[in-house]
């Protein structure tokens, strides 16, 4: 074979092995527990093969704190189970830039204007620093981008028409240039607590104050949009004057206008059940006659210590302080991956308590999974096989397939690194095909679906062996004045995101 073919061949093959996407059409059914009838349904979507998922991303009037991102990665996994699983996936999650946020007691406060007054800037210069800070933890934690990432701000227009629609259909009222979700009368038609099980009486018995300026015909109605007030820092021209739109309608008119009318699955933190998710649905049936999603998922709380994480108690902290070392509540820092395995050692449904016990535990389990994939790089195949792969690994996808349960996808993948031992101590044998098999499925599994990257290190010393060749055949290409050739390599590698670098004591690579 020709020397630069043969080159060329290697180096597009190295490529695709560390960069093509692994996904399978699943056998299993997918099963997801739904929000809204309380238990767990089959999965089937609107669009067959094809997913609409939105989530409720980051409020940008702060930086997320951990529990906030423990949503965030619970959401990045079921992204990336349902790609496994062979679905076209539009996921949508937005980015909350204006609007007023609701309070405990029913009050909407203008969050990014606060901070923006306390910081003495402005409001865009609050949402840049943390929008900025957001995207570089969705690096540092290995989190996908979303198909769509839209902002509140630059859906203004869309939310103004989404409130027009449900003042004409009858469900909203204007006072004094704001206007108001009529809860009452929706309720004469739809069920208001469908999704969160409250119920009118009782929220109105644990309504401690009612709007300050006495706008409400209602105790539980809520704001669609808000008069301006002379202190406000985001202000937009609406058909009822000057003002800004409510917390929850940025969410009704971005994932209507992305995903349709009705979508499959919309997500969040359990914090966000009620009110927000709850009028969401409110305002879809208010304006499109129909619940939004057919399916709604909602990750659980993280506590800290044993205790809910509050800035009173002096156990909040944010996701880059636990990966630097810089907060009080550890004596280490853990690197992000193992942040993120541990967090998926529980059920997204599940609380969870971050002790720095229970992350010590993680990061043993973290290398000892690492090792074992390091292992199977290293193993020699026989000449037949002693057991089934797709029965070692079938407890991992039926895991996925079950309500996404991340624990046991972790805990059948130990299982399948007993094995990998047992090859290795000679116990257990695979022939060369189901060898490339089990070793292509345990680092789909690990880095494609669980979203654990190796370290550097340990990535290193995975690649340092096939490097040795490329190197060496990179080598020869130059020696023999092959310039074609030695450029292919190295521009494939940097493809790779493996740079070549060539000195007096050789050549070297990182």
């Amino acid at each position: 074979m020709d020397f630069v073919l043969e080159l060329s061949l290697f180096v597009g093959f190295f490529y695709l092995c560390v960069n093509q996407p692994k996904r399978v059409k699943s056998d299993h059914q997918l099963v997801i527990y739904n929000s809204l009838s309380g238990k767990k349904e089959n999965f089937v979507p609107l669009h067959e093969d094809h997913v609409g998922m939105y989530v409720c991303g980051p409020t940008l009037y702060s930086e997320p704190h951990m529990g906030n991102m423990r949503t965030f990665i619970n959401f990045d996994f079921i992204y990336r189970c349902l790609l496994y699983l062979g679905y076209k996936v539009k996921y949508v999650r937005n980015i909350t830039d204006a609007g007023h946020i609701t309070n405990s007691a029913g009050q909407e406060l203008d969050s990014i204007g606060s901070a923006a007054r306390s910081a003495q800037v402005q409001s865009l210069e609050i949402v840049y620093t943390y929008n900025v800070k957001f995207q570089e933890l969705q690096r540092v934690y290995n989190l996908l981008p979303p198909s769509i990432e839209p902002t509140a701000t630059a859906h203004i227009q869309e939310q103004i028409e989404v409130i027009e629609q449900i003042i004409e259909n009858g469900f909203a009222y204007v006072v004094n240039g704001s206007v108001y979700f009529d809860v009452k009368t929706y309720m004469q038609q739809h069920n208001y607590g469908a999704l969160s099980g409250r119920k009118v009486d009782e929220l109105e018995q644990e309504t401690r104050t009612l709007n300050a300026q006495g706008e409400k015909r209602f105790f539980a109605d809520f704001a669609l949009w808000k008069k301006a007030n002379p202190e406000d820092m985001q202000v937009w021209r609406s058909p009822w004057g000057n003002g800004n739109p409510g917390w929850h309608i940025e969410c009704t008119a971005m994932s209507t206008k992305y995903l349709g009318k009705q979508f499959d699955i919309h997500g969040g933190g359990l914090d966000l059940k009620f009110p927000h998710h709850e009028d969401e649905i409110a305002q879809n049936c208010g304006s499109f006659g129909c619940n939004p999603a057919r399916y709604w998922m909602h990750a659980n709380m993280l506590n800290v210590n044993g205790q809910k994480m509050s800035k009173s108690l002096g156990n909040y902290f944010l996701p880059k302080e636990i990966v630097n070392g810089t907060s009080a509540l550890f004596t280490k820092p853990y690197p992000a991956a193992v942040v993120r395995f541990f967090m998926l050692q529980a059920h997204y449904r599940s609380t969870l308590d971050i002790t720095e016990e229970a992350l010590n535990a993680s990061e043993k389990g973290f290398e000892r999974l690492m090792e074992g994939l390091s292992l199977l790089e290293k193993l020699t195949p026989s000449n037949s096989s002693s057991f089934e792969v797709a029965k070692v690994l079938s407890a991992a996808e039926a895991a996925i397939c079950d309500d996404f349960n991340a624990p046991i996808l972790i805990a059948s993948l130990f299982d399948a690194v007993k094995y990998i031992h047992a090859i290795n101590e000679g116990k257990e044998q695979l022939t060369q095909e189901d060898l490339l098999w089990f070793t292509h499925a345990m680092n789909t599994f690990v880095q494609d679906v669980l979203g654990i990257e190796p370290s550097k290190k340990e990535e290193n010393q995975r690649l340092s062996g096939v490097m040795d060749m490329v190197i060496t055949l990179r080598q020869q290409a130059r020696e023999q004045k092959d310039w074609t050739a030695s450029d292919m390599i190295r521009d494939g590698l940097e493809k790779a995101g493996i740079q070549i670098k060539d000195s007096k004591d050789g050549t070297s690579w990182s």
